[in-house]
């Protein structure tokens, strides 16, 4: 069963102990750091019901990116499935090149962090991170962001800084995922103009017309914030852990899979827990190959196991 555990995010891990043990002993459970996003919320549930019924016991905590990071650094968080990048490479970076963590594989394929406007405003000629100052005040010289420390509001704040495209003069309204997509869909029901942050794979994708605008400085990344959303690992668990390492490299989703994850969980409010085993339910050969030589912890085939317990 997954819980997730909030942890107040203003605390930095290197100052105060956030969970029950100081010290981090890579035979203690598998520590998930989960911001609250949908995907990626469901994606570690689904993780963790695979692993259980394995001997692995797992933990999630509800906390947010930087603190993430920090705990990856500090010993505290062993995996993220959930490292958008570029976007999140001013804290990805540094712990990659300091050896605190490993990438171990990229586990959605096209994943794409940008900004987006209604599809009318496409059609009426705003196509472009360029064209947003000209019409300043039909935004009024608002971009709608989903949370303050996210990667990608950093990101628009050192556009702001630098008045790149002339967003100088500009506003980061950063509330939520949810309180974005609401004004989102409150301007496109009254077809006023609004900009935000927008990514696929994500149920906006499906249910809002949408489009997103070009930016040839790649402030979101290169192709237009083309990206990869990487599982990471602490390192010293994956040393102690290959088995698990073995099982994340094939931990791998469709864009479409994922959307579904977050409409049913993000915008339907199914439970997670039941989300995340309908998928499983649902796909008993993709889980067949996300096992291929994975072990439980006593080193008996993993895939007998859970078609066992899972499947019959």
């Amino acid at each position: 069963m997954t819980h997730l555990k909030p942890i107040a995010s203003g605390i930095a891990f290197a100052t105060a102990a956030l969970f029950v043990s100081a010290v981090h002993a890579d035979d203690q459970p598998l520590d998930f750091g989960v911001p609250a996003w949908p995907g990626i919320t469901v994606k570690t549930a689904i993780a963790e019901q695979l692993l259980n019924p394995l001997g692995y016991e797992t933990s999630t905590h509800e906390i947010g990116l930087q603190v993430i990071y920090q705990g990856i650094e500090s010993g505290d968080i062993d995996a993220f499935l959930g490292a958008w990048l570029p976007a999140q490479r001013e804290m990805f970076n540094p712990r990659k090149e300091s050896g605190v963590l490993i990438d171990v594989a990229n586990n959605v394929d096209g994943a794409q962090m940008t900004l987006a406007v209604p599809e009318y405003l496409y059609e009426s000629g705003i196509q472009s991170f360029a064209d947003l100052d000209e019409h300043r005040d039909q935004f009024n010289g608002q971009i709608h962001g989903f949370g303050a420390g996210s990667a990608a509001s950093e990101i628009l704040h050192g556009a702001i800084d630098n008045d790149t495209w002339g967003l100088g003069d500009w506003r980061l309204v950063d509330t939520s995922e949810v309180g974005m997509l609401t004004a989102a869909r409150d301007a496109i029901s009254r077809e006023e103009a609004i900009v935000w942050v927008g990514w696929t794979p994500h149920w906006m994708n499906l249910e809002l017309p949408m489009r997103y605008l070009e930016d040839p400085e790649n402030l979101f990344g290169e192709n237009n914030g083309e990206s990869d959303v990487l599982t990471l690992l602490r390192s010293e668990y994956a040393d102690a852990n290959p088995n698990v390492v073995t099982f994340f490299e094939q931990f791998t989703f469709t864009a479409e899979e994922q959307s579904w994850m977050i409409q049913a969980f993000g915008q339907e409010e199914q439970d997670l827990n039941d989300v995340a085993k309908q998928w499983i339910n649902d796909h008993p050969e993709r889980v067949e190959a996300m096992l291929a030589n994975v072990t439980t912890t006593d080193g008996d085939p993993a895939w007998p196991v859970i078609e066992t317990q899972l499947y019959n």
